[in-house]
């Protein structure tokens, strides 16, 4: 066996880049960017009123001038009004383009309008008041957002901005999900005593989906000849596959022979954790990978999380990220295996991320997946892990 770091150098020292494609700005939601974006003008491109009221030259207010004969008014999407005088003003509406003539905008609850002029009665002022100026968040040219971010709804805001109706991004892989075992049955089905429903492939499933990775799932009986021509077909047409069940030691755990038949290459089998002790990760050329997770669904979890997925966000250029939450409660585990173990993040009064641990019965045990929200990685040479420690946790809901 190997450790948890070592597995997961090795896995994502094999993460693979598959490219770009451009999609509809529209569809381009939860994807990752692939390209940098650029301000195509000033932002603002002009100078905009922030507040409705009245563009005056602040010179002439400067000068003593209280009354501002009213020369037009200006709503946004007009084109600027200009004036001669420095004693005149115009109305203007929030957002508005501002003319060069005018430099300071007084909002409506700081004067009072009569007989077409305007009185300002309160407040002290000065030059570019209430003015939004151009250039001022960014210069024509400037990157707006850098690529290998995901798309998300202020990204897909800022790409309309600039007039962006297509966005460059990374390809997806294409990922085949695979059930085995005779005991699983579909989920339509009423099982028989010995049997349960299949369930794997559809929390994996549902996992890709928020990378939005469209994964096709089949399930295979343990069948070893079957198996090996179905796993045959599946590496002309997918990327990735992801197995679940038969690599344990059983007479009907065929997937490791299996694989090895069809001269995928073995990188580990077999880790020092709990849950997922006999995962199994290969490749079959340069870009073809086997993530293969033990069959009970807490196992096929936890790795899904805590390799997949990462594999997945290095392979699509995302940064890693890091993140840590302090134990809740007292907590042993005197097995020289890392653990992962299910927890309830909660955020204290102090901003802290507690992990509240839940007692569960195994790897076998999904029900409390529903209770949690995530894996908390204690340390194999520890066996007491005391209220108030940091470790790392891996969310999953």
């Amino acid at each position: 066996m190997i450790t948890v770091e070592e597995a997961e150098k090795i896995i994502l020292n094999e993460s693979f880049d598959y490219g770009t494609e451009m999609v509809p700005l529209v569809k381009s939601l939860g994807r990752i960017l692939a390209e940098d974006l650029f301000s195509d003008r000033d932002l603002p491109p002009f100078n905009r009123a922030t507040v409705d009221g009245i563009a005056i030259n602040i010179e002439a207010y400067h000068a003593g001038n209280r009354n501002f004969l009213i020369k037009g008014t200006q709503a946004a999407g007009d084109n600027p009004i200009s004036v001669t005088d420095k004693n005149s003003c115009i109305e203007i509406m929030t957002g508005a383009a501002i003319h060069e003539c005018f430099n300071t905008v007084i909002r409506y609850e700081d004067l009072s309008i009569e007989n077409s002029c305007a009185t300002i009665n309160q407040g002290t002022f000065k030059p570019y008041q209430n003015i939004h100026l151009r250039g001022k968040d960014k210069l024509q040219g400037e990157i707006l957002v850098e690529k290998n971010k995901v798309i998300n709804p202020a990204i897909i805001g800022i790409s309309a901005s600039i007039g962006k109706t297509n966005l460059l991004v990374r390809k997806l892989p294409r990922v085949l999900v695979v059930s085995t075992g005779d005991e699983l049955v579909r989920i339509d089905e009423t099982p028989n005593p010995y049997q349960i429903r299949q369930s794997n492939g559809l929390t994996i499933l549902a996992t890709l989906q928020k990378y939005k990775i469209r994964a096709h799932k089949i399930h295979l009986k343990d069948d070893k000849k079957n198996i090996e021509l179905t796993l045959k077909k599946s590496f002309e047409e997918y990327d990735v596959i992801l197995l679940t069940g038969g690599v344990s030691m059983g007479k009907y755990d065929f997937i490791p022979d299996v694989l090895q038949r069809l001269k995928v290459k073995k990188m580990f089998h077999k880790v020092k954790q709990r849950p997922g002790k006999l995962f199994w990760f290969g490749k079959k050329a340069k870009n073809k990978f086997v993530f293969a997770f033990p069959g009970n669904p807490v196992s096929v979890f936890m790795c899904l999380h805590r390799y997949f997925v990462p594999w997945l966000r290095k392979s699509m250029g995302l940064k890693e990220t890091k993140e840590y939450a302090i134990l809740g409660n007292d907590f042993e585990f005197p097995i020289e295996l890392q653990l992962f173990a299910q927890v309830e993040l909660q955020t204290n009064e102090d901003g802290q991320t507690i992990a509240s641990y839940h007692n569960t019965n195994g790897s076998g045990d999904f029900s409390h997946l529903a209770e949690t929200n995530a894996f908390i990685e204690l340390p194999a040479n520890q066996d007491t892990f005391k209220k108030g420690e940091a470790f790392r946790i891996w969310r999953y809901n």
